[in-house]
């Protein structure tokens, strides 16, 4: 299983450096391929903190596999908060998309640990980020809103976590699990910021 991973690791390495030397504009993740390397290669986290200044983990429902129009399906977690209440990055990562779609408004997508990408849906506006840029859990991607085709509901944050592999999963057993871990993940995620940070200089 280690060799496995290892063997995966060193092909998207590859994979990421060769993009870099082929692409003139390569995406904003391969702008920093060892940090991008070294995320990918990072265990997946088992808890995160909420990523909403100010709402605790109690206070979330999990609403995901909830029905939407279209014959879609809610594929995260809606955070409730007031307009304008800051959005903070639940994992150390590289800024990949600051901009607009269709149903998710402003938006922001953090490539993370394990190459999880997590996705901040129905921002009122941005934080001061760019695209490339590497962050540290805690840093301020935006604020809350109801941009997109969350304009009829009540200001939330739509948060969403992505496999590179397997699609998404749900963000609420993870938050959920940092009510009995928050120690371990103000520990783990200062520890991994700053040897992702240290690869950035």
């Amino acid at each position: 299983m280690v060799k496995r991973r290892i063997a995966a690791c060193g092909i998207a390495l590859l994979l990421i450096v060769a993009t870099t030397l082929v692409v003139r504009d390569a995406g904003p993740a391969f702008r920093h391929p060892i940090t991008a390397f070294r995320l990918i290669a990072a265990a997946a986290p088992t808890h995160l903190p909420v990523p909403v200044a100010g709402v605790r983990a109690s206070d979330i429902t999990d609403s995901w596999g909830s029905p939407r129009p279209g014959g879609r399906h809610h594929q995260g977690v809606d955070i409730f908060a007031p307009r304008g209440r800051q959005i903070v990055s639940s994992t150390p990562g590289i800024v990949v998309t600051v901009g607009t779609n269709r149903l998710g408004g402003r938006i922001v997508r953090v490539l993370g640990p394990a190459g999880y990408w997590h996705y901040y849906a129905h921002l009122d506006s941005y934080g001061s980020i760019h695209e490339g840029e590497f962050v540290t859990a805690g840093t301020v991607l935006g604020y809350v809103g109801n941009s997109g085709d969350a304009v009829t509901t009540p200001t939330h944050l739509h948060y969403g976590i992505y496999r590179l592999r397997g699609g998404a999963i749900n963000p609420f057993p993870l938050i959920r699990a940092t009510r009995v871990n928050s120690a371990a993940t103000d520990l783990s995620s200062s520890r991994a910021a700053t040897s992702l940070r240290d690869a950035t200089e």
